[in-house]
């Protein structure tokens, strides 16, 4: 089993930064592929981004070039670094992971989620 735990949301003006981290514990870390998705009231659960154990990584459109996702499996911990923020982005962020090589896009690829964080970013 792995134990995800989001912290780093909060209240943001557009254009501003967060940065998530998800701290991952009760299995060693590097084996499995991350992914980050989010939640807006109303609707459905969307990707964000994702990122192997090697670190190659795929981000949505919607965020491409404004969020970063990144690890550090020393610390079995991910990240999501986000800029330039707008009021759309606006959800629940969680985290999720599952044991591969691969990086992964889809809800059901993934095993273990986080409790999610909220990101709230006011125009």
């Amino acid at each position: 089993q792995v134990q995800l735990v989001e912290s780093g949301g909060g209240l943001v003006q557009a254009g501003g930064s967060l940065r998530l981290s998800c701290a991952a514990s009760g299995r060693t870390f590097s084996p499995y592929a991350m992914g980050w998705f989010r939640q807006a009231p109303g609707k459905q659960r969307e990707f964000v981004a994702a990122i192997n154990w090697s670190g190659n990584t795929y981000h949505a459109n919607s965020v491409k070039g404004r969020f970063t996702i990144s690890r550090d499996n020393a610390k079995n911990t991910g990240y999501l670094q986000m800029n330039s923020l707008k009021p759309e982005d606006t959800a629940v962020y969680y985290c999720a992971a599952r044991y591969g090589s691969n990086w992964y896009t889809s809800r059901s690829d993934y095993s273990y989620w986080g409790q999610g964080t909220q990101v709230t970013v006011s125009s």
